[in-house]
Parts: structure tokens; C-alpha cells; sequence
């Protein structure tokens, strides 16, 4: 399972990073997910949520 939110769907982002002379190398931007306990279906459960869910209070942490 790859690291996503469960409450946004955000996930990494991909790109290129680009030197002074523009030269293109492949990169990734993780999105800032945190593994949190969360109520899921009424159960405790251990998932990953990012960090802007949790902060606009979208999630409760049990």
C-alpha cells in the first residue's frame, strides 16, 4: 500500500529538478502525511492522514 491520506488522497508528487544550466533530473515531493490512530468504521486503526487534515480538524486521533 503506498502512502496516501486516507481523509485527502494526497500522496507524493513527481517532477524534475532543474539545475542553473536547466539540466532535468527526476524528483519526488512528499506530501507531509503523518501515522496517526485514527476511528476507522468504528475501530481504532493505525493510518496515514495528512498533516492539513488533521490540523482543519477533519480527523479526530483516538
Amino acid at each position: 500500500m503506498a502512502r496516501q491520506c486516507v481523509v485527502t488522497g494526497k500522496k507524493a508528487s513527481f517532477g524534475n529538478k532543474r539545475s542553473h544550466a536547466m539540466n532535468a533530473t527526476k524528483r519526488k515531493w512528499g506530501a507531509n502525511l503523518q501515522k496517526v490512530r485514527i476511528l476507522v468504521d468504528g475501530k481504532p486503526k493505525k493510518v496515514y492522514v495528512s498533516a492539513r487534515a488533521l490540523r482543519s480538524g477533519k480527523v479526530e486521533r483516538v
